[in-house]
């Protein structure tokens, strides 16, 4: 008979689903006190594996049953593993929005035990920070890497260490796997960023849905920074012998709202922020609320507290965010406060389009020739460093220098790029 460990404050063995309410209870306890649990079906106590009898719709009935009596909800990952001839059920689960409820009581995790928390318990953990959840919860994959990461900060003249760097930036959990944080940084993940444009001024009916995720997040910034960009219409007038520029909206309010909103954005509920497009504004939508323990007022006035504060100091360091807080102010001085709409869990920004230029801009759809997975390597490389040499793209990509060419030839012809300047002196401009 095989054994597969002990139970601890993140793992809970439970010998079948007749158990399945006393499972939840683990669910919600471990959640609490750590943010993340692992619950085993078919596993004694003492971790030897009995397995569990598997019907039609037994994964239903487990996930029906934490979506109805857990509460914050919870979105569970639900799997079979075959060990030894039995069938044994695994169910993930992580969060941070605690307190979680189960049956409609408050439990704690204390070695392997359940603890019902007394009222001033509760009332001590519903006060305690959820800063830096996204470092102590474990990404779903654990075979990450991270040449994209690697070559943002060698584009800025900094030096990671192989050895180092998952250590200095935070990218593993205590007990040494690989976070959420890491994943979200990592070259390939499972995290859809979608810049949606709809047809009108509401949601009734979808014209286009761009997808710039699966990949590092400061990569897919920087492509829906570079696509939003690029709608950004200009009306020229001229008068008194003057010229006069208008734009279609505020970039720099554009950029502020959408940077933030991939910085504090609560990760572990795995919902992304996003980016919808309408006839006459631009909407960012984050999830998260505001930071723990930051009223309205407070951030109205741009003081700032991260609640990814390690995500934060990378983002730093890579020149994306500043410590000002002058990015809310700047978009209420532009914008007015009506710009944001702070939900309990969610945080809308709007940029409206210029009226005038609105009347003369049409968003022009994207019908370009589709990429494979070499050529948008090259293109998110130079859009991240538009003064990249061909030299320097072979030697990041590890690409020979005629398979480089070849595909710049490609970008250019297919109208993504265009070179701006001399070899030497010049850039790449996405088109």
């Amino acid at each position: 008979m095989s054994n597969i460990g002990f139970e601890t404050e993140k793992v809970e063995f439970k010998k079948s689903t007749g158990e399945l309410k006393e499972g939840i209870i683990s669910l919600s306890s471990m959640l609490n006190k750590n943010g993340y649990g692992t619950l085993y079906f078919g596993v004694k106590n003492n971790g030897d594996i009995v397995g569990q009898s598997i019907g039609d719709s037994t994964l239903r009935d487990i996930s029906q049953a934490i979506a109805n009596n857990m509460k914050p909800q919870v979105i569970p990952t639900i799997s079979i593993e075959y060990i030894d001839e039995c069938n044994i059920i695994k169910v993930d689960v992580r969060g941070d929005e605690r307190p979680y409820s189960a049956y409609g009581r408050y439990y704690i995790r204390s070695a392997d035990e359940d603890r019902e928390l007394s009222p001033s318990a509760l009332k001590n953990l519903m006060s305690v920070a959820k800063a830096d959840a996204i470092i102590d919860i474990p990404a779903s994959n654990q075979e990450l890497t991270f040449n994209q990461l690697k070559t943002a900060y060698a584009m800025k003249n900094l030096t990671l260490s192989n050895e180092t760097f998952e250590s200095n930036l935070g990218l593993r959990t205590q007990d040494g796997r690989y976070n959420l944080m890491a994943e979200l940084l990592s070259d390939t993940n499972t995290v859809s960023i979608k810049v949606v444009t709809f047809k009108g001024n509401n949601k009734n009916e979808i014209i286009r849905r761009n997808e710039y995720g699966y990949k590092c997040l400061l990569v897919a910034m920087d492509q829906v920074l570079t696509y939003v960009e690029a709608l950004n219409d200009t009306k020229v007038t001229m008068g008194s012998h003057q010229r006069q520029e208008e734009k279609l909206f505020d970039f720099a309010c554009f950029k502020e709202a959408w940077q933030n909103a991939c910085l504090h954005n609560c990760w572990a509920k795995e919902n992304p922020p996003a980016v919808y497009i309408f006839n006459d504004r631009i909407e960012i939508i984050s999830t998260g609320g505001l930071a723990p323990d930051v009223n309205k007022n407070e951030f109205y006035k741009g003081i700032s507290r991260p609640v990814n504060p390690k995500l934060q100091k990378i983002f730093g360091q890579l020149g994306y965010v500043e410590q000002t807080g002058h990015g809310v102010p700047l978009i209420i001085s532009t914008y007015g406060i009506t710009a944001f709409d702070i939900m309990d869990n969610f945080i809308n920004v709007t940029i409206p389009f210029s009226k005038t230029v609105l009347r003369d801009s049409t968003l022009v759809l994207d019908n370009r020739a589709s990429l494979n997975q070499s050529q948008e390597r090259v293109l998110n490389f130079i859009t991240l460093y538009p003064t990249a040499t061909i030299a320097q793209i072979v030697k990041e990509l590890e690409m020979s220098d005629g398979y480089v060419r070849k595909i710049l030839t490609f970008l250019k012809d297919n109208n993504y790029i265009k070179r701006v300047g001399g070899n030497r002196s010049g850039s790449w401009k996405i088109v």
